[in-house]
């Protein structure tokens, strides 16, 4: 049975309740869930709890098979069948969800002024890289990304609503440069979720982002490597791990 997503449908939900469809050992699957499994979609996992009537348990880490979500929490009493309340670490998520969106940004800039892909990724709360084919710009590679970077950051800084839809396949392979992936999308996906940053930025992608640019807030280079012609890396964190923009602490 698929898993729910309930952080596609919202990002910024911090506590959930659900119900235990599956045990396996130390993990548990759930009907629905809020945690973001890693890694999937170039994202770390989500750490948090779950908590029923027998107890409260550490989820150590989420993971995705198939279409089902299996929550790692070693010791836990749970069954199938028992309601749980799930609470996600939420400084860990809204790191990723900031540095998530900046990725899009950044992606969408690269590709714009060099047709450049995305060759991989991670993000995690306390850093970020990214892959890209930069072959077409040769030894220029390194200040192709350092401007692409600060040109991002002046982008983020506007304050721009993150929008987040779903489209039928067929539709959504019509927007020219949706997908900015070396790799194809699977076949089996019939419906896309879209991202979309007005202006500046528009792909499928099921992870989760923040609600406007300006929650990003200040980011830095960390490192820049070459890791093939084809693979230019640029690893970045946030420079403040709190934003004062999160609407969550207004």
């Amino acid at each position: 049975m698929a898993t729910r997503l309930l952080y596609q449908e919202d990002s910024y939900l911090r506590e959930f309740t659900s119900r235990v469809v599956e045990v396996r050992g130390e993990e548990v699957a759930l009907e629905a869930t809020a945690f973001h499994p890693g890694p999937h979609g170039g994202l770390d996992t989500d750490t948090g709890y779950l908590e029923a009537a027998g107890g409260r348990w550490r989820v150590e880490a989420a993971r995705l098979e198939g279409g089902t979500v299996y929550h790692r929490a070693p010791g836990h009493a749970l069954r199938v069948g028992d309601e749980v309340r799930g609470v996600i670490d939420w400084d860990r998520r809204y790191a990723m969800m900031r540095l998530h969106t900046f990725s899009h940004i950044l992606a969408a800039i690269l590709y714009r002024e060099h047709g450049a892909l995305v060759t991989g990724g991670h993000i995690a709360p306390d850093l970020a890289r990214d892959d890209f084919d930069l072959s077409m710009v040769g030894g220029g590679w390194k200040e192709a990304l350092t401007r692409a970077f600060r040109e991002a950051l002046e982008v983020a800084s506007r304050c721009i609503e993150v929008k987040v839809y779903w489209l039928p396949r067929e539709e959504a392979l019509r927007i020219p440069g949706l997908v900015k992936l070396a790799g194809r999308l699977p076949p089996s996906v019939e419906r896309l979720r879209i991202v979309e940053i007005p202006g500046v930025d528009i792909q499928a992608d099921g992870g989760p982002h923040v609600r406007n640019t300006c929650e990003i807030g200040d980011v830095e280079i960390v490192k820049l490597e070459s890791k093939g012609r084809k693979r230019r890396r640029i690893y970045y964190k946030l420079a403040d791990t709190t934003a004062k923009t999160d609407p969550s602490r207004r």
